[in-house]
This record gives structure tokens, sequence and C-alpha cells, in this order.
């Protein structure tokens, strides 16, 4: 059987002076390397007319898209030289091409569909982090586990990733960002298409530094797609594709949770400003809507864990 070809596709924006060197230290197994120069001001042309390797495709936007839409140009170029894995890094160097080998394993092996690096695998990396980053860093990781489904991803901004052709041929483009929310929408679009998702453990290779994204201001910018991203995956996935206990457990918990929070939030209000205290009947009937909506939709995310492509199969 021949070897599968493997493209690399790197997003070109202000790394004149950095893309040869990475471009040079790409395994020579990568049967295609893509630049896509998005309308970078800098001489990246000029940089890329000395680069020699027979493997390289320029394409070039004439405006800026984003590493996204750079992104989304690269695969399409990549399927059409008949790519059979698609493996994106970008063109700083924060990326280092000898880690290929370890992105496309699971995916030769079978074991996934979609690979993508993880910084923090290695608990020391966690520890050097000022805790404020760390705890930005868990906040929009858990929020990504919510809108994508993939509830064991930890390093959702991490932009090193592998993926098969075939996976790339059923996403739907059009719901995949064309900015810096892209790693994470694909991740959401990778969902539906049920893909196994395997977490390649790596080094950062940029000092203290653990991200080029600040985790806070990722949870501030994002935290609206991600809520909105949440509620499409569940009603398509539990309402739409199927309607299951999960389906029942959100159906019933949801409006529950709401209703007993609205109905306490008002007596609370009321009771405030005219001085009189809440029978006690009233009260439980909004603790008891907060207790039974919060248990089932704790169940409902407990199940959509088990839910998680590929889980069963790991």
């Amino acid at each position: 059987m021949p070897s599968p070809s493997l493209a690399v596709v790197i997003p070109a924006y202000r790394v004149a002076p950095l893309i040869a060197g990475v471009i040079a230290r790409i395994p020579p197994e990568v049967r295609h390397i893509v630049v896509v120069d998005d309308a970078s001001p800098d001489d990246l042309q000029a940089i890329l007319q000395t680069v020699t390797d027979p493997r390289v495709f320029v394409v070039q936007h004439p405006q800026n898209r984003g590493v996204g839409g750079a992104m989304k140009t690269g695969f399409a170029k990549a399927l059409e030289l008949g790519a059979d894995i698609l493996i994106k890094i970008d063109g700083d160097g924060q990326m280092d091409p000898a880690l290929i080998p370890q992105f496309i394993q699971p995916l030769l092996n079978g074991e996934a569909d979609f690979t993508k690096g993880n910084r923090f695998a290695d608990l020391a990396v966690i520890r050097r982090m000022p805790l404020v980053r760390r705890l930005g860093n868990l906040a929009l990781s858990f929020l990504v586990k919510m809108a994508s489904g993939y509830w064991g991803v930890f390093d959702p901004c991490n932009g090193y990733l592998a993926l098969r052709a075939e996976l790339a041929r059923r996403l739907d483009f059009q719901r995949i960002d064309e900015r810096y929310f892209f790693e994470i929408s694909l991740l959401c679009e990778v969902y539906f298409a049920q893909a196994t998702l395997c977490d390649i453990p790596m080094a950062p290779v940029y000092g203290e530094e653990t991200s080029s994204l600040s985790p806070l201001a990722s949870v501030k910018d994002f935290a609206p797609r991600l809520l909105g991203r949440t509620g499409y995956r569940l009603f398509m996935s539990y309402f739409m594709r199927d309607f299951n206990v999960i389906s029942v457990f959100l159906a019933v918990g949801a409006p529950a949770l709401l209703f007993g929070v609205i109905w306490s939030l008002y007596y609370w209000w009321q009771s405030l400003h005219t001085h009189t205290l809440t029978s006690t009947g009233t009260v439980m009937i909004g603790v008891l809507a907060i207790v039974l909506g919060f248990q089932l939709c704790l169940q409902a995310i407990a199940l959509d864990v088990e839910n998680e492509p590929g889980r069963r199969r790991r």
C-alpha cells in the first residue's frame, strides 16, 4: 500500500524573517507544503522566491482574511493536490515541524481522525503560569468543552493540528471562523462529523509564554460565541439529529432551572421592597425547581461527556 500523501499548510502573515527556516525543518515525508500569503505587508513574497524546495506551493490573498481564511484556502489547495492528511503549523517558528510524525501517527493507526497539540500536558508548564492566566485558560477550556463536545480538550487555542482529508471534506467551512476563533470553531464543526480527537503533548517553545492569545481576553471575546455554539450543538445533537434521555433531561431541566431562578429572584426582590417575609411554600417552589433543574442538567452533562465522539473506542 502506498504511503499516504501529507500536506502541511502554513498561514503566513508578518513572518518573512522566519518562514524559510520553518519550511527547511519540515520532514521529507511531507509531500506538499502550502504557504498562504495572507496579504502580508512585509517582504514575504521576496523571501518565498528564494526557497528552492520543490514541495512548496504559494497561494496569495489580495486582502487579509485572517488565520481562518488562510487555512480555508490552504486546505482547499491541499485537497486539490490530493493530500490524504492535512497538517497545520504556523510560520513563526513556535510549532516544531519535527513533531509532525507524532501528530500523524494516531491518524495512520486508525486511533483518531483529528489530532491537536496540548502544551499543558506537563504539570510543570501549568505551575509556571501566572494564576490569572491559569484561571483564564481553565474558564476558556470549560467553555470550549461545552461548545465543542470534546470534554477532554485542554488547550483549545493551540493551532498545531492534523486531520484526515476525508474529514476535511465533510466539514461545513461556512461555519468556521476566519479570524482567531478559527481553531475553536474548527473543533466545534469536527464534532458534527463525529471525529475522534487525540491530544498530542508538546512543549511550548517561547519561554515563559504559554499562548499567543490572552486567555482572559479570549474568555471575554469568545464567551458569547461559545455559549451560542453550545446551544446550537445541543439542539442539533439532541433535538434534531436524535431524541434520547439527554433530550428529556435538557427539555425538563433547563426550563425548571430557569423558572426556579426567576421565581426566587422575583419574590426576593418583592420581599426586599415590601419589607414582608415570603411564605415558606413560595420559597420552596423556587428551591425545588432549582434543585430539580440543576440535577437534571448535571445528569445531561454527564451523559454528554460519555457521548464524546470516539470516547468508547479509546
